[in-house]
C-alpha cells in the first residue's frame, strides 16, 4: 500500500467528512457547518493510536454541479487517489446514493483495493437497512458509522490496526541504521546523499522541490548497513499552494517517525526559518536521534570567528536540541562529508543503549546529595531508586514521593544530569517519575 500511513477522507459536500475527521483526530480541527462545501482546503494532522502513527486528511467536498470552486475541491479531492495510502470514501445515509457518489465511484474503483466505503449517519434502527443499498456503488461491503455520536467509530479503528502495523522500535544491538534526511526545499539533502553513496542516484537540481517523494536508499558502512531517506523539502504551510505537496509534507514527517536518526540539513547560504524549527521539534517530540548539519560551508565567507559565530547562533534558536551534535560540510566539495555518517551512528549507537541499574542510582544518590529538589507546591520531592525502561530514546523511571513537588526547571536539570553522566549524544532523555511511598 503506497504512502501506507496517509489517509484521505474524501466524499461529496456535507457528508461528514470533517465531523469524521475531527472524531478521529480526538479534537476540533476541522471546521464544522451544515452548509455544504465549507471545507475548501485539506486540513492534515498527526494521529497516535495503539501505537498507530497516522496522517489524516479532510478534503474539500467532490461536487459535479460545473462551478468553479467546486472543480477546484473536486479536483483537489481526487488526488487523493493518487497520493494517499488509503481513501476514505464517505457517503450519507439520509441522501442514499446519489448521481454524485455514483460518478465519485466510477473513479474511485480504478483502484479500489485502497477505497473503503464508509456510510455516514446511520444511526436509528430503519438507517441499518437503508444502508445496504450503498453495495450498488461497487466498492465492497459499506461500513456503517454515525461520525456525529461516535458509533462504528471502534469497528474503523479495528479495521485500521489490522491493516497499519505499529511504528517499529529497534531491536536492542541491531546493526541497521535507518537515516532521514530532512529540511527546507535546495538546502542540499540530495546531493548530500549523492555524496554519501559516491554516485548521482538522487536527481540533483537547483529548482526548489524537486524531491517529491521519501526515497530509500542503502550503503555499506564500515561494517554496517545504513538506509540513508532523502525526503521533500519541508515548506511552510502558507507556501505550500500545490496539492501534492502537502502529500510531500506528510511524507517527510512520517519518514522522520520511521527513523533512527535524523539529520536536519541547515543551509549555510540561508538564515534559520521557521519551518527549521518546526522540522527539530517534530524529530525532538518524536525522540528520534538528531544531527545538525550545516551543507553549503564552501559558500560561506569566512572570517576568524564566523563558525564560532554560526554555532551561537544555531544554538540560540534550536536551543530546545542542545543535545544535538553539530557539524559543517558542504556536500558539493565533500568537504566533512565523511563527519555525517561518523556522527549520525554515534547518536544512534547512545540512544540504543542500556545503562547498569546500578550506575543509574550512584547518580541519582549524588544528585540527592549535591542539588535535591527545593519545596514547591505545598512539599518538597524525595527521590527513591531509578531504572531504565525503555532505551531509543533513553527512558528512566524515577520513584518519587509524589511527582507534583518536581518543577519542569528540575526536570530538565535532572535530565541533563542524566545526558552528561553517560554522555548521551544525539538523543533526547526522557524521564517518568512515578510516586511511591518511603520506606521506613
Amino acid at each position: 500500500m503506497p504512502h501506507s500511513n496517509t489517509i484521505a477522507i474524501v466524499g461529496r459536500p456535507n457528508v461528514g467528512k470533517s465531523t469524521l475527521f475531527n472524531r478521529m483526530v480526538g479534537r476540533q480541527v476541522s471546521v464544522v457547518h451544515a452548509s455544504p462545501g465549507v471545507t475548501r482546503d485539506r486540513l492534515s494532522a498527526p494521529i497516535e493510536h495503539n501505537g498507530r502513527r497516522l496522517y489524516l486528511l479532510d478534503t474539500g467536498g467532490i461536487s459535479l454541479d460545473g462551478e468553479e470552486l467546486s472543480e477546484k475541491t473536486r479536483d483537489s479531492a481526487l488526488e487523493a487517489l493518487d497520493e494517499a495510502g488509503l481513501v476514505l470514501f464517505l457517503v450519507d445515509v439520509l441522501n442514499g446514493v446519489t448521481e454524485e457518489d455514483l460518478q465519485v465511484a466510477r473513479i474511485l474503483r480504478r483502484q479500489s483495493e485502497r477505497v473503503w466505503l464508509l456510510v455516514n449517519k446511520v444511526e436509528r434502527k430503519d438507517d441499518e437497512f437503508a444502508f445496504h443499498e450503498f453495495h450498488s456503488l461497487g466498492l465492497g461491503d459499506p461500513h456503517p458509522i454515525s461520525a456525529l455520536h461516535g458509533m462504528g467509530i471502534a469497528d474503523l479503528w479495528e479495521r485500521l490496526e489490522a491493516e497499519y502495523p505499529p511504528v517499529p522500535e529497534p531491536s536492542e544491538g541491531e546493526e541497521s541504521m535507518r537515516m532521514a534526511l530532512v529540511g527546507r526545499p535546495n538546502a542540499g539533502k540530495s546531493s548530500i546523499v549523492n555524496a554519501l553513496l559516491g554516485e548521482d542516484r538522487m536527481i540533483v537540481s537547483d529548482i526548489p522541490g524537486t524531491t517529491r517523494d521519501a526515497v530509500d536508499s542503502s550503503l555499506r558502512w564500515h561494517g554496517r548497513d545504513v538506509i540513508l531517506v532523502d525526503t521533500a523539502g519541508l515548506r511552510r504551510k502558507a507556501r505550500v499552494k500545490k496539492s501534492l505537496e502537502i502529500y510531500s509534507n506528510l511524507r517527510s514527517l512520517s519518514a522522520i517517525d520511521y527513523s533512527d536518526v535524523v539529520v536536519l540539513v541547515l543551509d549555510g547560504d540561508r538564515e534559520l526559518a521557521e519551518q527549521d524549527l518546526k522540522i527539530a521539534s517534530h524529530a525532538h517530540e518524536s525522540g528520534r536521534g538528531i544531527v545538525l548539519c550545516m551543507n553549503k560551508w564552501d559558500l560561506v565567507d569566512k572570517e576568524s570567528s564566523t563558525m564560532g559565530d554560526y554555532v551561537r547562533k544555531i544554538r540560540d534558536q534550536l536551543g530546545f536540541v542542545d543535545y544535538a551534535p553539530l557539524i559543517f560540510i558542504s556536500a558539493k566539495t565533500h568537504q566533512r562529508i565523511h563527519l555525517l555518517l561518523e556522527k549520525a551512528w554515534s547518536v544512534f549507537e547512545h540512544r540504543q543503549k542500556r545503562y547498569p541499574t546500578r550506575e543509574l542510582n550512584l547518580l541519582l544518590e549524588n544528585i540527592m546529595k549535591s542539588k535535591p529538589p527545593h519545596h514547591h507546591r505545598g512539599g518538597t520531592g524525595k527521590m527513591y531508586y531509578v531504572s531504565q525502561v525503555y532505551s531509543a530514546p533513553p527512558t528512566f523511571q524515577i520513584f518519587v514521593n509524589n511527582a507534583d513537588w518536581f518543577p519542569e526547571h528540575y526536570r530538565r536539570f535532572l535530565g541533563n544530569r542524566f545526558r552528561e553522566a553517560f554522555q548521551i549524544e544525539g538523543s533526547k532523555v526522557r524521564l517518568r517519575l512515578s510516586p511511591r511511598k518511603a520506606e521506613s
